[in-house]
């Protein structure tokens, strides 16, 4: 799997936004489905996908949330969707499924983050459960509209996170082992990356490319609800970073404070802008049309590094290894009670 993981030539970098990257895309007649589509770079994405012709589904568990974050975009359909109940995701898919014959775009985007400890109804952990097992019922459930649609692409969002630790395939769910929300948030997405590789690895001959996309980091949005629990001071933490694009000037602190300390690497913080470009670069670009089953940072496919690196960037050896993708797949479906035949 390392093999793959080698940047190409994308004309495209860290510093990228949605704009520069949806330039000369074209979505007329696409479906596309964003989770989490109507916050942070959820709603980037869903507009970026808008303005370039496609019908974008947005699921929501609150749906006057929602409406009013997409009020006046054309061409966006809500429906009611909860990533941690089972029968929603099914009720999801069925009314979906009813209306719409084909999906070319699966973004899941959706997430939470460092979040206490909480179960859905089947005892899994919450952040298991919303990042990458509700996600891979999703996934089961709107497969065949996928399969459809021919040239269709999946595309998960996961997190820097997945170079902390892997899947405790012996406890994922916290039932012998203390609890901490840390732990269990890089847990879940370096389940997302091995996610992209298995499906991609099953799914290819359907026409349908997977793809782990980690946005960067950004502050400012609602995935640090669990950190910022004032939702004021959440909005002004936003309108500062994003709208002022104080990012810069953070940016450049850390450049500086880098290099007078002899070192080639340092945080470099996104506007959601910057961060949405990532992901809709995996879900559009024709550069990937042959390729599948990696990790993408920067608009680019990421390099593979070692279990003890330093790096700030890269995937980790536990987030692509293909026999724990594939030891992921038998997990997710005991742990949904749901089969993911292909």
């Amino acid at each position: 799997m390392t093999n793959l993981q080698h940047p190409i030539a994308s004309p495209f970098t860290m510093r990228s936004t949605s704009r520069q990257v949806m330039q000369n895309i074209h979505l007329n007649g696409k479906t596309a489905i964003v989770t989490g589509g109507y916050s942070g770079i959820g709603l980037e994405i869903t507009k970026a996908l808008v303005k370039a012709g496609a019908h974008v589904v947005v699921p929501a568990r609150t749906l006057e949330k929602a409406r009013h974050a997409i009020q006046g975009l054309p061409n966006v359909e809500l429906a009611t969707l909860d990533l941690m109940d089972t029968l929603s995701i099914d009720a999801f898919a069925d009314n979906f499924l009813r209306h719409h014959e084909k999906l070319n775009l699966l973004i899941e985007s959706a997430g939470i983050m460092f979040a206490p400890l909480r179960r859905d109804s089947r005892g899994n952990e919450s952040q298991f459960s919303t990042n990458y097992l509700g996600h891979f019922q999703l996934t089961s459930r709107l497969y065949a509209a996928l399969k459809r649609a021919g040239q269709a692409r999946v595309v998960i969002v996961t997190s820097r996170a997945q170079r902390q630790n892997g899947v405790d395939f012996a406890d994922p769910n916290f039932e012998h082992r203390s609890y901490n929300a840390h732990v269990a948030y890089a847990q879940s997405k370096a389940a997302d990356c091995l996610f992209a590789v298995e499906l991609d690895k099953r799914a290819q001959h359907d026409g349908i490319r997977a793809f782990a996309v980690h946005p960067g980091l950004i502050p400012g949005t609602s995935l640090g609800r669990f950190i910022i629990h004032n939702q004021a001071l959440q909005k002004i933490q936003s309108w500062f970073l994003n709208d002022m694009q104080a990012t810069h000037f953070i940016n450049g602190y850390h450049l500086l404070r880098a290099r007078i300390q002899g070192q080639r690497e340092y945080d470099y913080f996104k506007t959601v802008n910057q961060g949405a470009a990532s992901v809709l670069w995996a879900a559009t670009s024709p550069l990937l049309a042959d390729k599948g089953g990696v990790f993408i940072e920067d608009s680019n496919i990421g390099t593979a590094v070692s279990a003890t690196s330093n790096s700030k960037f890269g995937v980790r050896p536990w987030s692509i290894d293909p026999q724990l993708a594939n030891q992921l797949w038998t997990l997710g479906e005991q742990l949904t009670g749901k089969p993911f035949r292909i």
